[in-house]
């Protein structure tokens, strides 16, 4: 385990292969394990960086929800990457991941040499879906508080959004299981208050900005963020799509080696 202060919060980030440098940044109720089944591949071209996000794995969980912003969040990644002496990037993003990546990509957009994003959004593009949003995540925060992480994951998993997980090796759930019980519950409370969908700021206005090369990924299982992938490939300048057939959210774990695959020849093409 690596630990690396910045801007005042300890960072649980892992490192592993050579070459150009590839960040991988997880999902709510994740972390950086999450990517482990992928890294004996990607590790044999690239300097894969893994992060947990605050609130989650071994990084802190501060107190002040503000401390999780989606600002926040991206000038902590400048900071870490800036001490592993990295000067540039390609990054990817599942689901809160790529509202990160997306959000980091166009503050730093020196840090990043491509972005690729799994099942991920720009954000809201109204202050009545933001704030509907917010109050929905701070209802949820709410619970978790009074009732437990267990509590909560058993609840999380039964979303529609996990519906097609259903499918995946009865281990592979397991772990999946002990990895979301592994937070903290103020941990995630604090992350949805800070960094929930809700509290972040629109980017759709922003995506024609980011020139690089950018790869949107879908699941055929997964409509909503299906369409919101058509639309942001409308936006960007240089982006492709691919809508994985078989796969809901989390295509990473559905279909691992198509998943792979897919990146790899992305990111050889840069």
């Amino acid at each position: 385990m690596s630990l690396l202060e910045v801007n005042g919060l300890t960072h649980h980030v892992e490192e592993s292969g050579s070459g150009p440098a590839l960040l991988l940044l997880h999902g709510f109720t994740g972390s950086g394990a999450n990517w482990n089944p992928l890294l004996p591949g990607l590790s044999e071209n690239y300097r894969v960086i893994t992060v947990d996000f605050p609130g989650h794995g071994a990084t802190s969980a501060p107190t002040d929800p503000a401390r999780y912003s989606i600002e926040n969040t991206a000038a902590d990644l400048d900071a870490i990457l800036e001490k592993l002496a990295i000067e540039q990037a390609a990054v990817l993003g599942y689901s809160m991941g790529g509202r990160v990546a997306l959000f980091f990509a166009l503050r730093y957009p020196a840090k990043v040499s491509a972005l690729v994003l799994e099942s991920a959004s720009p954000g809201l593009s109204t202050e009545q879906e933001r704030a509907e949003r917010k109050a929905a995540d701070e209802a949820l925060a709410g619970f978790i508080e009074e009732k437990g992480l267990e509590a909560f994951v058993e609840r999380w998993e039964k979303l529609p959004l996990w519906s097609s997980q259903a499918n995946l090796p009865e281990s592979m759930r397991a772990n999946l299981h002990r990895q979301r019980l592994k937070n903290r519950p103020e941990g995630l409370a604090n992350s949805l208050r800070g960094l929930g969908t809700g509290a972040q700021p629109s980017l759709w206005d922003e995506l024609e900005k980011f020139g690089k090369p950018v790869f949107i990924l879908s699941g055929e299982l997964d409509p909503k963020f299906t369409l919101t992938g058509q639309l942001m490939e409308t936006k960007f300048p240089a982006s492709r799509r691919k809508v994985v057939t078989g796969a809901g959210h989390t295509i990473h774990l559905e279909k691992p080696e198509e998943f792979e695959t897919t990146v790899r020849e992305f990111l050889a093409g840069l």
